[in-house]
């Protein structure tokens, strides 16, 4: 399904994003989690996208066994980093062969050991860029963008920031999908922010539980500027084991997402790292079994 359609029955979407593993073990597990979760039955599931020739594969590979082996719909990432124009168009119309009709379209993060992004030569310099080719020569394709409602770690000027994001939207982008954050205001002023700025279309929560010190400083490297509320980090600081972190992440997240819905959340987008409990328990601790439920 395309996801301007799923958009369009205006209830809340709930989606579940994977990233692609590096061996069979690891792909066991992944469909294992991903059966786990099918009864959850989400709006669409996504998968992250490596830049490199084999990471690409991976990424290529998962994204149309889901396609082939579930009902699932199905959001492939895609990157500017390390790809020419002409080889962003043979991943689409790859894609576009095997039934993938949804592209989720970021400018990416430049590869370890390098400080800023470059551009390849023949390729595209941002994000928007590679909107405005998907839509002028997939016009079918369904396009995610990236939000994030703490700024962009690149650019410190909220006010230019929301500009680049609009640019993004009139570009052809269907919905905005947010960076994980831990504190619901910011999600709330961010999506404000969007509206004053004429942007329109639906725009997503990430929503990331924390399940374990480790993880934490994980999520604190790879979403640069995330932000810890005291109160968060009090409760996590008296939890004496990583089991009684994950309870306390997974009780925050819940909190998040029952806050969310109450006003009116487009979606709510949840960041597993592969792994089914967090989710699972999260859809208990609201009472339901379902994702049609939880957006009834």
């Amino acid at each position: 399904m395309n996801i301007k359609d799923i958009f369009q029955q205006k209830k809340i979407s709930f989606s579940f994003e994977f990233f692609p593993p590096r061996d069979e073990k690891s792909s066991e597990e992944l469909f294992r989690t991903i059966r786990e979760l099918i009864p959850l039955r989400p709006s669409f599931v996504s998968v992250t996208y490596g830049a490199g020739g084999s990471t690409r594969e991976l990424t290529h590979d998962l994204v149309v066994k889901i396609q082939k082996e579930t009902d699932l719909t199905v959001v492939s990432h895609l990157t500017c980093v390390g790809s020419t124009m002409d080889e962003i168009n043979h991943i689409l119309q790859r894609y576009k062969e095997s039934g993938i009709c949804n592209i989720m379209a970021l400018r990416g993060d430049p590869p370890k050991g390098i400080e800023r992004f470059v551009p390849t030569d023949g390729g595209f310099r941002y994000a928007t860029e590679l909107v405005e080719f998907i839509r002028k020569n997939f016009s079918g394709m369904g396009i995610g963008v990236a939000g994030y409602p703490e700024g962009h770690p690149e650019t410190p000027n909220r006010l230019l920031e929301m500009e680049y994001l609009k640019r993004k939207v009139d570009a052809g982008a269907d919905y905005i999908c947010t960076q994980l954050f831990f504190d619901n205001r910011d999600f709330f002023d961010f999506r404000d922010r969007c509206r004053l700025a004429g942007i329109n279309v639906p725009i997503v929560a990430g929503i990331m539980p924390i399940t374990s010190r480790k993880g934490m400083m994980r999520m604190a490297e790879l979403a640069q500027g995330a932000r810890f509320p005291a109160r968060l980090l009090r409760d996590i600081a008296r939890a004496e084991t990583d089991e009684l972190v994950a309870k306390v992440g997974i009780h925050w997240a819940t909190e998040q997402v029952y806050d969310l819905i109450d006003n009116g959340v487009d979606g709510i987008h949840f960041y597993t790292l592969n792994r089914s409990r967090a989710t699972l328990e999260i859809y208990q601790m609201l009472g339901v079994t379902s994702s049609r439920r939880l957006s009834e």
